[in-house]
């Protein structure tokens, strides 16, 4: 159960043809000055062992893009201590943005998503990622996802 998108915010279609920057599945630079990296904010859903996803972009500084990078096809990558970042992805079915969340990236073992964890705050999104979700909250989510008004 999940749901994600395809780049960060700040991506305009039009920087494809800008030398310094770049659009893959998991990493986009943005003019050479802005570094991102897709992973998975997890929440537990309430009486299941199941988890529900959300599918994000966090910007790093440019430092901690690189480290990122040094290692993303290196086994044991799961041992590097945790990037500071700010959520780059706005989820619209929020009463309050989330852009500029801040986040802690968990780098996990090479195939897998970073770990997204929130700043713990008063932040709806992350009360569901410390508290969980039931089935109903997903159903919600499903329908103002597949079915924007």
């Amino acid at each position: 159960m999940s749901y994600s998108t395809i780049a960060p915010d700040a991506w305009d279609p039009s920087f494809q043809s800008d030398p310094n920057s770049m659009l893959f599945s998991d990493q986009c630079v943005i003019k050479g000055q802005h570094f991102f990296i897709r992973g998975l904010i997890e929440i537990p859903v309430i009486g299941s062992k199941d988890v529900f996803s959300w599918g994000v972009w966090v910007s790093l500084s440019k430092e901690n893009f690189a480290g990122a990078l040094g290692v993303w096809n290196t086994e044991g990558r799961e041992a590097e201590k945790s990037y500071f970042g700010w959520l780059s992805t706005e989820l619209a079915l929020y009463s309050e943005s989330t852009t500029n969340l801040k986040t802690n990236a968990h780098t996990r073992p090479v195939g897998k998503r970073p770990f997204i964890e929130l700043e713990p705050n008063d932040h709806p999104l992350a009360v569901e990622q410390r508290a969980g979700i039931t089935q109903d909250r997903i159903r919600e989510i499903a329908i103002a996802v597949l079915h924007p008004a």
